[in-house]
């Protein structure tokens, strides 16, 4: 991945992301490449008859909330809480919230993806070994893609933390994730062929 899909790295950050991606709502990245897996998955289970009906279907259930309810459905026969998808703000919120941001005016020119992913971990988002805990309040959310243009004050990134050494160190390492230019910037494409 050139840059993280969607715009946020974490557990519970994700999980609400999604939801309200199947709302009809969420960053527009994340969406589309929903659309197009789901589209394809349609036509391999025989529900499509090509990707153009697929991704029709696909459009349909997030408009009517069938999609929405069928993860209420998967949550429920899992034995989940369906309450914190009915209500997000259930999840566990970090102690520490800092918005960073953007150092100077360009165009956004790289994010390490594999870095935020790593800055994540750190928090403890995630484990860098089997025995390591995992923290679902933390996390990473990113505010802007790859060729948009920037200004300098304006907010790059926001890191959810329960320790504040870890987001000082989390917060270097993702500000070191991103690259800027003084020259425009094309957009990453969504798919690669």
């Amino acid at each position: 991945m050139n840059q993280p899909l969607g715009n946020t790295v974490g557990n519970s950050l994700e999980v609400i992301e999604a939801i309200e991606s199947l709302k009809g709502a969420g960053p527009e990245d994340f969406r589309e490449h929903c659309l197009h897996v789901s589209a394809q998955m349609l036509v391999l289970g025989k529900r499509a008859g090509d990707l153009a009906e697929g991704r029709a279907l696909a459009e349909k259930s997030i408009a009517d909330g069938s999609a929405f309810e069928k993860l209420r459905v998967l949550v429920r026969a899992q034995g989940g809480d369906v309450s914190y998808v009915d209500d997000p703000s259930k999840f566990p919120r970090a102690g520490y919230v800092e918005v960073v941001e953007t150092p100077r005016n360009g165009y956004l020119a790289q994010i390490q993806a594999r870095s935020v992913g790593e800055a994540a971990v750190m928090l403890g988002a995630g484990r860098a070994k089997k025995s390591d805990s995992i923290d679902h309040a933390v996390g990473i959310v990113i505010h802007h893609k790859v060729g948009e243009k920037v200004e300098k004050g304006e907010p790059l990134f926001t890191i959810h933390a329960n320790n504040e050494a870890k987001l000082v160190e989390a917060r270097e390492a993702v500000l070191a994730a991103h690259s800027f230019s003084a020259d425009e910037v094309a957009l990453l494409p969504l798919f690669y062929n």
